[in-house]
């Protein structure tokens, strides 16, 4: 890009660990013996200095990546492990390989919360296969301010058409390959835009986000200040009576509109702005919580110049804009009306609060749906058949520090009584393990076809029955066929099927000129999130030991982990055991479904208090100026049910009609949410029972708090006073 486009100042690549090992590595220190688990390791080229402005606290950025055996580390990782200050020209080891030592050759500050390049290491790619068939790099570029970024990528097709293509020729691709790769475009992204705008499942190993995510809670966030602005503008014209003198009198003395719009108009600035006073102090408090539940590590930018601006000019806008209709309505009464006592007493709610009201609840059940719905899908989730059994599977990490002792490790392990069947491997069927993905077609197809991508897992012979994969036809690999180490493939129905290989067993298959023979074909299993639909896989004999699968009995738990832990004490001095537990780590592979549906819970909770508040506080306003007619419809013997049923009744027509408005569109937008998902529920009536069970219940509760008591009070105190 450099040498072709003269937009291209620089270019530099990187190359995410979590491709190759998870990220999670053996380091220590030169000279000492015990290693500890540090995650955040990133490959890269030494432009990426300049490029990403990475600052250099110790070191020469110009140089710092230019030697193999180069490491970077952070501020925070040098002052962990060399408090005296200078970390430069120590050495590391990882991976428990002494004979490859790292050289520190710079400390960088550290990343941004913000930032979606979130490592401690950097190491220089040393990469000597580099190849025009390399898919794993991803490259950042440093353009001309000139440049025109939709020209460029237009310019970038001859990537493709000057290296890519002769490459793969040379390869022995053939021509329906080439035609598919005539269909690739380049695309370039502000790198701003990485975190949140790009594909969720994206390969970079590092963590992504969903901009549709933070336009939706943004939304809500404004539909529930919306239902506070609605509660201000129900109240204020519902009162509307008892400020009626105030104004014909007012006006009697002489008082334009003018004034008493704007006197309206202040009123509500004001109490806008205390709330908003109130509200960033309860956010401040409260946003510990927000980040515990959303992973996030937010602050409040108090010393940023814009941010009390902003909560100043917001305060006012809220503020005209709740306050706006009630003070033209108040202003409008007319002195003569007034003062005749002609002016209602905005004791029965008109069409403009009835409305309101309406729009509240649906609001809030809306989000009501939403959320039973997440959990529901998350349930589903957790539940569902995936193809394996998570349960009772122990993850040892970190184990490629045993080196030879491997097959050994195993066999003590599988004579624990405890203990049913153990793998070593670094493919497991969780996010975060190591993936490889090439493409396979039949030895018998012509040029014509292209093939099929598939993951390409190296397992040792006990993967399958360790993780409990069904095999559907043939067998499971075994140390009885010596070619099963040679060219023995197993491979999923999904591979067989995109294959279009109705007797699968003894085909053969071709990846990159090699020859592979199916021996068995096993059930179709999930290693991705369930957003994901299921792709080929194929299984091979190979020897990978960054992990191993141990697969415990179901009786004590920690009687196992204990027998584990011993044995590993046995064969690794100089390391800790570490271990996590299948089945959780599925659970973390979905947890942002489990963090969107707390936060939904909690949205919808506020929705549903605040559209409360304003129920309430209308049917208590309803009652006290209803108090006299209650009260004579007491004395000519009016039942507890008949007053109680007047005072309710309108409410609930409202409550029922908000039902019926918010099933339809909660759907829709529910539904929207879980066309991302490949396997997902189906959305059922009771969901809608549900919710509108739930919305019906608590405005039932909050509106009968002040109707029983109005219905048992005692007439004659109420009569006495008028």
């Amino acid at each position: 890009m450099e040498a072709d486009y003269p937009e291209v100042k620089k270019a530099g690549k990187i190359y995410g660990s979590a491709l190759s090992s998870g990220g999670k590595r053996a380091f220590r220190l030169t000279g000492e013996t015990q290693n500890n688990f540090e995650e955040g390791f990133l490959y890269g080229d030494q432009k990426l200095f300049e490029i990403l402005e990475i600052n250099l606290e110790q070191g020469n950025s110009e140089e710092a990546l230019t030697r193999p055996g180069s490491i970077v580390i952070s501020e925070s990782r040098s002052a962990k492990y060399f408090p005296n200050g200078n970390a430069l020209g120590e050495t590391l080891v990882l991976d428990d390989n002494p004979s490859r030592p790292y050289t520190v050759t710079g400390v960088m500050t550290d990343f941004p919360d913000n930032s979606h390049l979130d490592f401690d290491f950097l190491l220089p790619i040393e990469d000597t296969n580099m190849s025009w068939t390399s898919q794993n790099y991803f490259t950042y570029v440093l353009l001309d301010e000139r440049s025109d970024i939709d020209e460029l990528q237009k310019k970038m097709a001859s990537i493709i058409e000057n290296y890519v293509i002769p490459a793969q020729i040379q390869r022995g691709r053939d021509a329906a390959f080439i035609d598919v790769l005539k269909t690739i475009e380049y695309r370039l992204q502000p790198i701003g835009d990485i975190h949140l705008k790009s594909d969720i499942e994206m390969a970079d190993g590092l963590e992504h986000g969903d901009i549709r995510f933070v336009w939706l809670f943004a939304a809500i966030a404004g539909f529930i200040l919306l239902l506070a602005g609605i509660n201000f503008i129900n109240l204020s014209t519902a009162k509307s009576a008892n400020r009626a003198k105030e104004v014909g009198l007012r006006k009697t003395v002489g008082a334009f509109k003018s004034n008493l719009v704007a006197q309206f108009l202040t009123e509500s600035v004001l109490y806008s702005l205390i709330s908003f006073v109130l509200g960033a102090i309860l956010a401040w408090g409260l946003l510990p919580t927000f980040n515990s539940i959303a992973a996030k590590t937010i602050a409040m930018p108090w010393t940023s110049w814009w941010f009390l601006p902003i909560l100043l000019v917001s305060g006012l806008i809220i503020g005209v804009i709740a306050g706006l209709y009630p003070a033209f309505y108040l202003s409008a009464f007319r002195p003569v009306n007034v003062l005749k006592g002609s002016i209602g007493k905005g004791a029965k709610s008109g069409r403009l609060r009835s409305g309101l009201v309406v729009f509240q609840f649906s609001t809030s059940v809306v989000l009501i749906i939403g959320t039973l719905i997440i959990y529901k899908q998350m349930d589903f989730i957790l539940k569902k058949e995936l193809g394996y059994d998570k349960e009772q599977v122990v993850i040892l990490e970190g184990t490629n520090v045993l080196g030879n002792k491997a097959e050994s490790f195993k066999n003590q392990l599988v004579e624990l009584p405890q203990v049913q069947q153990v793998s070593l491997g670094d493919y497991l069927p969780i996010k975060g393990s190591k993936r490889n993905q090439t493409t396979f077609k039949k030895v018998s197809e012509g040029s014509e076809n292209p093939g099929v991508l598939s993951q390409t897992w190296r397992v040792d012979y006990d993967y399958v029955k360790t993780l409990g994969i069904k095999v559907k036809e043939g067998r499971d690999f075994s140390k009885q066929f010596a070619s099963d180490s040679i060219n023995s493939i197993i491979i999923n129905q999904k591979m067989a099927h995109d294959l279009n290989l109705e007797k699968p067993l003894g085909k053969q298959l071709d990846n990159n000129n090699q020859h592979w023979t199916i021996v068995g074909v096993v059930e179709n299993f999930h290693f991705a999130s369930l957003k994901e639909d299921i792709s080929p896989v194929a299984l091979t004999i190979g020897n990978d030991l960054g992990t191993v699968a141990v697969k415990i009995s179901s009786g004590n738990v920690n009687e196992a982990l204990a027998s584990i832990t011993s044995i590993w004490n046995r064969n690794v001095s100089n390391q800790a055991i570490s271990y996590s537990f299948l089945d959780q780590r599925f659970v973390q592979m979905h947890e942002d479904v489990q963090r969107m549906g707390k936060i939904f819970n909690s949205f919808a909770l506020f929705a549903i208090l605040v559209a409360c508040l304003g129920l309430f506080a209308l049917s208590a306003f309803m009652v006290e100026q209803r108090k006299k007619e209650i009260s004579i419809r007491i004395v000519l013997g009016a039942p507890f049910r008949s007053i109680y049923k007047l005072l309710t009744l309108d409410f609930m027509k409202l409550i029922f009609v908000s039902i019926a408005i918010s099933v339809p569109i909660g759907w829709c937008l529910m539904n929207r949410w879980l066309e991302d998902f490949a396997y997902r529920i189906d959305i059922g009536w009771e969901v809608f029972l549900g919710a509108g069970g739930i919305a019906l219940f608590i405005a039932l509760l909050t509106i009968s708090y002040r109707s029983i008591g109005a219905a048992l009070m005692q007439p004659l105190k109420s009569l006495r006073t008028e």
